[in-house]
């Protein structure tokens, strides 16, 4: 099933629905058929639930399948937390692109995954794989780690128990290893994924906080491991990074020294 179905098929319609939606979240367009492969959901629901979601504007079915409606992306502008985010994001991660070249992320937490809010994109002709609204396993990412090294100790728990899937050889798959790479990152203030969220993808990453002192998000530079220098990226994320909290009220106690 697609990662919007985290342990057991919904029950409810809503819950079949939101399923539906996460399903199409790769920005293609499948079939009635392969919805219902994807969602574990018999073909005559997910014929029903389709259309229901058509009348209202949340999906668009087209002769090429069914894919996500224009009525989402409205919603999705006016989600609060992350627009008055994304904004006050912008400027410093102009700055960083502008200065480096390199693409720059915004991502936040949902659950064991971080989700893109912004992307901008570096300069070269081979852009990487990621897209806004995008998702990634937290502990296979910078922007992951830069976010979980910061949280609660129950969400990292969460994150554990829910089993550390392998997206490259490289990527983190012990419970162990992950903790200790999580106290790394809050003694340094800086994350990184070397090759652990796909082949030949590297990133330094930081995170951001807010006015209560609790992470937010997570900032980060990512490249081609030809040409993304770790140690030349890491300061420059970091002060970003901290230079948005800082416009976003954090305390100065929340920064790693």
């Amino acid at each position: 099933m697609c990662s919007a179905d985290r342990n057991r098929a919904p029950v409810t319609v809503i819950g079949r629905a939101a399923l539906l939606l996460g399903c199409l979240a790769a920005g293609d367009s499948p079939g009635i058929s392969e919805l219902a492969r994807r969602s574990g959901l018999a073909k005559t629901t997910v014929f029903r639930l389709v259309h229901e979601l058509a009348s209202c504007g949340l999906v668009e079915v087209t002769g090429d399948g069914v894919r996500l409606g224009m009525r989402l992306f409205e919603l999705g502008q006016n989600v609060p937390r992350q627009r008055s985010l994304a904004e006050a994001a912008l400027p410093y991660m102009r700055d960083l692109q502008q200065a480096t070249g390199d693409t720059v992320h915004l991502a936040v937490l949902d659950r064991a995954e971080v989700v893109y809010l912004q992307i901008l994109r570096g300069r070269g002709p081979r852009q990487l794989p990621s897209r806004v609204g995008g998702r990634m396993p937290a502990h296979a990412t910078g922007v992951g780690k830069a976010i979980l090294a910061f949280s609660p100790p129950g969400v990292v728990s969460a994150v554990i128990t829910g089993g550390l899937a392998r997206r490259t050889a490289r990527t983190i798959g012990a419970p162990g290893v992950l903790r200790r790479e999580l106290s790394r990152v809050r003694q340094a203030g800086t994350a990184f994924d070397r090759e652990e969220s796909g082949p030949g993808i590297v990133c330094a990453a930081s995170p951001v906080f807010g006015a209560d002192g609790a992470v937010l998000a997570g900032l980060s530079l990512t490249g081609w491991s030809t040409r993304l220098n770790l140690a030349r990226a890491a300061p420059a994320v970091r002060t970003a990074a901290l230079a948005l909290s800082r416009q976003l009220g954090a305390p100065a106690a929340r920064f790693p020294s």
